[in-house]
């Protein structure tokens, strides 16, 4: 071995060690590996700094940069109401979620997917009583699935694009098609999601919610909800319409045709234009105007319509006009452009219908707020204690044109009529033409971290191969797994890759493995591309640890899950990938070694 190559495997075990032990942050811990390879000679300054004109590296920011703007529309949350409205039980929960989410994460990056949809079903759950401990790996294995489905599906399957078109070993080899991936991705969330519907029950600990240690709002507040014409709930019981179940909220009085029915038991029925008077504190009602569709206080109103509004809490000042005025005499939609949807009152069980208790100094009041509440406030009336939530929604047009962007987009380029590049650019442009998308708001939303990380391991490639060092690594391959057929080479590079990525992050592993698996391919004379393929797959199939892949890192804290939890469920998840990837490759690409 000469010096470089000496250098180069100091460097790659620097960045194995670094990562693992977390010792300098991923970002920075590339930045020195980089620099120390530049400070040698082994790189120059230009291979140092190609990888930040990558053309997938674009294509990976424009990617998080659209996902922010589903992130915030209203597409994606609407569909999952309506799909998972009459669903009571865990199982038919866990069998709704698990292929509309694949599904979504093929075509949206799986990152941001699993921050729109973690809320709700963290709240589903808290709604049902069921732990989220049973709940998030799913998800995040879904996503996890339907990314591997499509080039555009994790940002893992990118960076590996970007390597193809780094690599000179196989020139006329400059790119991976969007639906290269399909047909093995597409089997796998078959398999895959089968496995989560029978084993997810089974295999994940009922773990108590983290946020239930945690003391949120220990007030409690009064708020109104009516039973609406045609509402799921008539002729009900309470037991039967799971209202004795909702976490946080506790059913305490119904008012009929102006007479109390309280204490009300699980068994009394329910019927249509009955007004629910429920107990709960500020976060508990925040989440009932934002995620509930069913229960909506009835103080709402427009309201409930409106793309920006807050939840806000004041309390009522002692020399206030609003004084012996009930709610409803207060005006509060005409004078502050908000309406109160909860009224506290220390020591007090309050009861009855909302708009008609009178209200005192010291009154605390959640209030549902529009875009000119800070304008009209009046501090003389009570002071603001503080915001508890923002809520915007997009209009439906909105979010109908970024689902047809989004999907014209990919299939412009599966068609090879216009790049994927340009027609995400495209997009990009529209949606801030349409003013679906700030130009100023937008790039905030940019993960710096991932993009030098994702540039940097790159040039990591470069230097491998640069240096001999990946042919070298690819001769081990050989002399080892050979004399065994193609299929135990690609075992072993599928467990070298996966083995990488639980410890030191999928971008790490296949910034090591790509330039071996690429070399290997032109050693032995064969087709480069389902080598550069199992390798993204290997690195975006990180199941057994949290660290291995950013969606895993999501749920770890929400879920209360251990390390164990992940490798329970996680390794039997990882099998099944293996063999699905390693044999579906060898038969797609109908693979001989000689």
């Amino acid at each position: 071995m000469n010096f470089d190559q000496i250098i180069v495997l100091i460097i790659i075990l620097f960045i194995i060690i670094s990562l693992y032990k977390n010792l300098l942050g991923p970002g920075f811990t590339f930045i020195i590996a980089i620099s120390i390879l530049g400070l040698f000679g082994i790189l120059t300054p230009k291979e140092t700094l190609s990888g930040f004109a990558n053309e997938q590296l674009a294509v990976i920011i424009i990617l998080l940069l659209i996902g922010e703007v589903i992130r915030k529309s209203t597409l994606i949350d609407s569909f999952f109401d309506s799909f998972f409205r009459r669903t009571r039980t865990y199982k038919k929960f866990i069998f709704k979620l698990i292929f509309p989410v694949a599904g979504f994460s093929a075509i949206i990056n799986n990152t941001p997917l699993v921050a729109i949809i973690m809320p709700y079903v963290h709240n589903w759950g808290k709604n049902h009583g069921v732990s989220p401990s049973k709940l998030l790996i799913p998800l995040s294995y879904s996503a996890i699935l339907g990314g591997t489905a499509t080039l555009i599906g994790t940002s893992t399957n990118l960076v590996v694009n970007g390597m193809v078109g780094e690599q000179t070993i196989f020139p006329e080899f400059k790119s991976l098609d969007i639906f290269d991936f399909t047909p093995v991705g597409l089997s796998m969330i078959i398999i895959g999601g089968l496995y989560l519907i029978f084993a997810s029950n089974r295999l994940l600990p009922d773990k108590r919610d983290p946020l239930d240690n945690i003391s949120l709002a220990s007030r409690e507040y009064i708020v109104e909800v009516k039973v609406k014409d045609g509402s799921d709930y008539h002729h009900k019981t309470v037991e039967q319409a799971n209202l004795r179940k909702l976490k946080g909220l506790f059913l305490v009085e119904i008012i009929r045709k102006d007479e109390s029915i309280s204490p009300v038991t699980p068994q009394t029925v329910i019927q249509e234009k009955d007004l629910l008077i429920f107990a709960g504190n500020t976060e508990t009602i925040a989440d009932m105007i934002e995620n509930n569709k069913a229960l909506k206080p009835s103080q709402l109103g427009m309201f409930s319509q409106r793309a920006k509004t807050s939840v806000i809490e004041v309390v009522v000042s002692p020399n206030s006009n609003l004084i012996d005025k009930t709610v409803k005499e207060a005006s509060f939609r005409g004078k502050f452009d908000a309406a109160i949807i909860a009224v506290h009152r220390n020591g007090e069980r309050l009861s009855g219908k909302i708009g008609e208790i009178r209200l005192r100094a010291g009154d605390l009041l959640l209030l549902i707020t529009g875009e000119d509440f800070e304008e009209r406030v009046d501090n003389k009336d009570f002071y603001i204690l503080g915001k508890v939530r923002n809520i915007d929604k997009m209009p439906t047009m909105q979010s109908l044109l970024i689902a047809g962007g989004l999907i014209a987009s990919i299939v412009l380029s599966s068609l090879h009529i216009i790049p994927l590049f340009n027609s995400l650019i495209v997009f990009l442009i529209l949606l801030f033409l349409f003013g679906v998308a700030s130009p100023k708001d937008v790039p905030k939303t940019i993960n710096y971290n991932l993009i030098l990380i994702i540039a940097l391991s790159l040039s990591l490639g470069t230097a491998m191969t640069k240096t001999g060092i990946a042919s070298m690594a690819s001769d081990v391959f050989v002399e080892i797994f050979k004399p065994y057929g193609v299929f135990s080479l690609f075992i072993g590079i599928f467990l070298l890759t996966n083995l990488l990525a639980s410890v030191i992050t999928n971008i790490g592993a296949v910034a090591i493995v790509f330039p071996v698996a690429i070399n290997l391919a032109a050693q032995l004379g064969v087709d480069p591309k389902p080598f550069a393929l199992l390798v993204a797959f290997a690195g975006a199939a990180s199941f057994i640890t949290p660290i291995g892949y950013q969606t895993n890192l999501m749920v770890y804290g929400p879920g209360g899950y251990s390390f164990n939890d992940f490798l329970k469920i996680g390794l039997p998840m990882t099998i099944l990938f293996m063999l699905v990837a390693t044999i579906g490759l060898i038969l797609q690409f109908n693979l001989k070694i000689n």
